[in-house]
């Protein structure tokens, strides 16, 4: 059974009632792991330019979008065909295909052996600067999501601004086509989101699902022109799960959408390669011991958890 909730939390107010904005925001996190941003402002008609390039290339000829696979990649750049990436304990593979934008350095930045340079397809006129923009649109509105959680948490507003500068965040374009659906493959399988936090661009087709503390699956079906965000696993380590990292998945469509292909673009953002995620100040008490008191590094976190997904 699938219920549906979230009661959105305009941006507007990110100025006008910080503290206000960051509890508002931060509850909903403790609560669900999820928390739904409207009146986010950052353009809706260029947002729509940039997923027009995104269905642009995976229109193209499928031989056309395998010249951009990375071999060896681990799916970090480029393209990634359908039916790859599997949902970690998953058997079955998702029902999708997707392209990353990672972030720009440099020549000779201290990152650039973990982060590697972008890939872009030639054959979309203006893919890359319209991509590149959304990049940058998602990277800031990310690290302003990231002030209230620091204050939320009783933290200096600024305390991740240094430990997610120059991060290896990544920007997926997904498109799940129209298929069949008679098997026991599912468009994402249910999984948590690797990273510190992501921000996602509500989908023009539903199927969005969060697994409640009930066991019940909670739809989200965000309004138009919202952000939804949810914390990743790094973060919710780091938070020592006061902001847990909740399971999630989309759905096949019903019977009546099967013909219909969906697209997402999330922005997956992460620490620095050589940030240490440790439990932060004040989120191991007496009542709530440290369930993580080793420490590890943002890289050897993703490397694990990137083999568990079958793209390491």
């Amino acid at each position: 059974m699938t219920k549906t909730a979230f009661a959105p939390v305009s941006f507007t107010r990110y100025a006008s009632d910080f503290e206000g904005f960051s509890k508002d925001l931060g509850d909903s996190f403790r609560r669900y792991g999820f928390a739904v941003i409207s009146d986010h402002g950052m353009g809706q008609d260029r947002i729509d330019s940039a997923i027009d390039k995104a269905k642009a290339f995976f229109a193209l000829p499928e031989e056309t979008k395998r010249a951009y696979l990375v071999e060896g990649g681990k799916g970090q750049r480029g393209y990634t065909a359908f039916g790859v990436e599997t949902a970690k304990g998953n058997q079955h593979f998702d029902l999708k295909e997707f392209w990353h934008v990672g972030r720009e350095l440099p020549p000779g930045h201290r990152y650039s052996a973990a982060m590697p340079a972008n890939l872009w397809p030639t054959e979309v006129p203006g893919f890359r600067e319209e991509l590149s923009w959304l990049f940058g649109a998602l990277d800031g509105m990310g690290g302003k999501v990231l002030q209230a959680i620091a204050n939320y948490l009783d933290l200096d507003r600024h305390t991740f601004e240094s430990q997610v500068r120059d991060g290896n965040s990544i920007l997926r374009l997904l498109h799940y086509p129209p298929a069949g659906f008679d098997g026991p493959n599912e468009r994402a399988g249910a999984h948590e989101d690797i990273n510190a936090i992501t921000l996602l661009l509500g989908a023009e087709e539903g199927g969005l699902e969060v697994l409640d503390r009930d066991g019940q699956w909670l739809a989200i079906n965000p309004p138009a022109g919202s952000l939804v965000i949810n914390i990743g696993d790094m973060l919710s380590r780091a938070t020592n799960d006061v902001l847990p990292s909740t399971t999630h998945r989309v759905v096949n469509p019903p019977p009546e959408r099967r013909n219909v292909p969906r697209y997402s673009t999330p922005f997956f953002l992460h620490y620095a390669p050589d940030h240490l995620i440790e439990t932060l100040p004040g989120c191991a008490t007496p009542e709530r011991p440290n369930r993580y008191p080793e420490p590890i590094t943002a890289d050897d976190f993703l490397a694990q958890r990137l083999a568990e997904i079958k793209l390491g």
